[in-house]
């Protein structure tokens, strides 16, 4: 994502979102930090060898 702040103008726009405008660079700063946080996730190597877990259980601790 090249230019974040288009990017929340035209979804907010396209969405019908409004954003006031004392809030806009803080949704841009945000988005700015989700994109670091995705871009790691999405780059992070994985091998075919690794399995699917068959139940995801968020309880901790476990039962």
């Amino acid at each position: 994502m090249n230019n974040i702040a288009e990017y929340v103008d035209q979804t907010a726009k396209l969405i019908d979102l409004p954003i006031d405008p004392e809030y806009r660079e803080g949704v841009i700063s945000n988005l700015e930090k989700i994109a670091v946080l995705a871009q790691l996730i999405t780059e992070f190597p994985l091998t075919y060898e690794i399995e699917i877990a068959p139940v995801f259980d968020p309880s901790f601790p476990p039962k």
